[in-house]
C-alpha cells in the first residue's frame, strides 16, 4: 500500500486535518471548530492550548484512517498567517492568549511608527506595510504588557502558528518556515534572516524567535507517543502561500486568487523581491534549498462576505447558490454600481475608513440587479488590482482561482471577460491543503521538485474571455461610485 501524506490545517475558524494519496487523491478530513476571544473591540485572540489538543485530535483521526502511523509518509503544515503564539520551552503550553491576525490592538502603535518615518524602512526590508495585521509589533506589545512572559525568562518561546505546532509535535524543535516569518515584520527578505533593526524597532530579543527555515526538508519528527511511532515533518508554509503552490503558480506571472471572505491574490515574481510603489505587499512565495521565490500580495477585504450579507442581514436572497441564476437572469446591472465597502477598502485603496454604497437604483432596479453588482463589484476589485500590480511591473499571465466563491460560474466568466484573461478553477478546490501536501511530498523525497509535486494538482476548468460590450461603462460607472465612496470617507486617497 502507497504511504499517505497527512496535512495539518490550521485555519482562523477551525482545525482541519487531510490525508491526501501521492497522486492528489483526498482520502480523508477530520474538522473541528475553533473558538474566537473578542475581550475587547479590535482585539481576536485563540487559545493556543486550544489548537493544539484540536489539532492533536484531527490528525490522530486521520493516522487511524490511514491505517496507522506506517502508512504516513510525512506531515506537511499550513496555518492561518500572522497569528503569534508565546509558550513555555520546558511543558510546550501556551502561557498566555495568541494574538489573533485580525487582531488591531497595535494600531496606535503602527501610527505612531509611520508618523515617526519608519515606514519606508520597514517597508524596504520586509516587503510589508506597518500595520497591526503583521506579527511584530503584536509581539512587541505582548512582551511589553504581559508580565507572566518576561517572568519565563530564557524559557519563553514565541512564534507564529506553525512554529508552535512544530514545537508540540516533536517535543522542542523550534523553526519557523521562511513565508510565515515574511509576515511577522521582523524579517529581511531579501538576506533571509531576523533583522536586528527591525527586531529593536518593535522590541522583540531574537532569543525568543525561532530559527528560519525552507518550506520542504527533514524539519523533525513527532514524539512516538503522539501517534504511536515518529512521523516526518516535512513541509511548512503560510496558508496563501500553499494556496499558490497547491494552485502550481511557479513561475513569474502566475497568479493565485482565493476568494472567500475576502479575496487574496499572489503573483509569483520569481527570484526578484517585488517592491512595491503603490502599496502592495512583497512577500517569500517559498524558499527549497535556500532559494527563495517571492510574490507579490493584494488584499480585498469584503468578496464572499458581501454574499454573506445581502442573504442574512438584507434578505435579498435565501441562499449563495441562487445568485448566479439571478445575476444570469438580467442582461445588465441596470445601472447599478456597489462598492462592498463593509468594512472598508483594501488594496489598492487601503481605506478602513471607507463605507459601502449602494448607486444608480431607480423604480426599475430589482433585486437581480443588485445581486448582479454585488457580484460584478468583486470583478471590478480584481480588476483594480490587476492595474496595480501591472504598474509595479507584475504583470498577470492567467488567473487561477479558489475559495468558497469560485464554484459560482457566472462570476468566474465575469472575471474572465472584465480581466481579459483566462481564468482556470481546479476541480479540487482546497487549494491550501495541496499545497502543503505537495511541500511535503517534496520534503520526504517523494517528488523531486514542486515542478514534478505538481502532478498532485489535477484536472482544471479554463473559462474563456468573452469581449464584453458593457466593460467601458461598468468600469466608468465602478470608478465613479469608489469616489464617492471615498470623498464621504475625507477625500483622503
Amino acid at each position: 500500500m502507497t504511504q499517505s501524506i497527512l496535512v495539518i490545517d490550521e485555519g482562523t475558524t477551525s482545525t482541519r486535518a487531510m490525508l491526501f494519496a501521492p497522486d492528489g487523491a483526498c482520502l480523508g478530513t477530520a474538522q473541528r471548530p475553533l473558538t474566537q476571544h473578542y475581550p475587547a473591540p479590535g482585539r481576536v485572540e485563540h487559545d493556543a492550548n486550544e489548537i493544539w489538543a484540536l489539532t492533536l485530535e484531527c490528525a490522530q483521526e486521520m493516522v487511524t484512517k490511514a491505517g496507522g502511523p506506517d502508512r504516513i509518509a510525512c506531515i506537511g503544515i499550513t496555518n492561518q498567517r500572522e497569528t503569534v503564539v508565546f509558550w513555555d520551552r520546558r511543558t510546550g503550553q501556551a502561557v498566555a492568549p495568541a494574538i489573533v491576525w485580525q487582531d488591531r490592538r497595535t494600531a496606535e502603535t503602527c501610527h505612531d511608527l509611520i508618523v515617526a518615518g519608519h515606514e519606508p524602512m520597514v517597508q524596504d526590508r520586509t516587503g510589508l506595510l506597518l500595520d497591526p495585521y503583521f506579527s511584530g509589533s503584536k509581539m512587541g506589545w505582548a512582551l511589553a504588557n504581559w508580565p507572566q512572559l518576561n517572568e519565563l525568562g530564557d524559557n519563553l518561546a514565541v512564534g507564529t502558528v506553525e512554529s508552535y505546532l512544530v514545537y508540540r509535535l516533536t517535543g522542542g524543535v523550534h523553526i519557523t518556515d521562511a513565508t510565515n516569518a515574511s509576515r511577522t515584520a521582523l524579517m529581511a527578505i531579501e538576506q533571509g534572516g531576523w533583522d536586528s533593526a527591525l527586531l529593536d524597532l518593535f522590541g522583540v530579543p531574537a532569543a525568543l524567535l525561532p530559527e528560519i527555515v525552507d518550506c520542504a526538508g527533514a524539519f523533525g519528527t513527532t514524539q512516538p507517543d503522539l501517534f504511536g511511532a515518529p512521523i516526518p515533518i516535512t513541509g511548512l508554509a503560510g496558508d496563501q502561500q500553499a494556496a499558490s503552490i497547491g494552485q502550481a503558480c511557479l513561475a513569474p506571472g502566475q497568479t493565485k486568487a482565493t476568494y472567500g471572505t475576502g479575496a487574496f491574490i499572489l503573483t509569483n515574481t520569481g527570484a526578484q523581491m517585488p517592491r512595491s510603489k503603490n502599496r502592495l505587499l512583497g512577500t517569500i512565495a517559498s524558499q527549497i534549498g535556500g532559494e527563495r521565490c517571492f510574490a507579490l500580495e493584494g488584499s480585498v477585504f469584503v468578496a464572499g462576505s458581501v454574499v454573506k450579507w445581502l442573504r442574512d442581514e438584507v434578505g435579498l436572497i435565501d441562499s449563495a447558490e441562487e445568485t448566479a441564476a439571478l445575476a444570469a437572469s438580467v442582461p445588465d446591472n441596470g445601472g447599478v454600481s456597489f462598492v462592498p465597502a463593509l468594512s472598508g477598502l483594501g488594496a489598492p485603496y487601503w481605506r478602513p475608513d471607507a463605507r459601502g454604497a449602494i448607486t444608480g437604483l431607480s423604480f426599475s432596479t430589482g433585486r437581480a440587479h443588485i445581486v448582479r453588482a454585488a457580484l460584478e463589484a468583486v470583478t471590478h476589485q480584481s480588476l483594480d488590482l490587476k492595474a496595480t500590480f501591472a504598474a509595479d511591473g507584475a504583470v498577470w499571465a492567467d488567473l487561477r482561482i479558489d475559495g468558497g466563491m469560485v464554484s459560482n460560474d457566472w462570476l468566474a466568466q465575469d472575471l474572465a471577460d472584465m480581466l481579459e484573461l483566462t481564468v482556470e478553477r481546479p476541480h479540487f478546490i482546497e487549494t491550501t491543503a495541496l499545497g502543503a501536501a505537495m511541500l511535503a511530498g517534496v520534503g520526504a523525497g517523494l517528488f523531486a521538485d514542486l515542478e514534478s509535486a505538481c502532478a498532485m494538482r489535477g484536472p482544471t476548468h479554463g473559462f474563456t474571455p468573452v469581449a464584453n460590450p458593457a466593460a467601458a461603462s461598468r468600469v466608468r460607472a465602478w470608478e465613479v461610485a469608489v469616489a464617492a465612496v471615498l470623498e464621504a470617507a475625507g477625500g483622503r486617497e
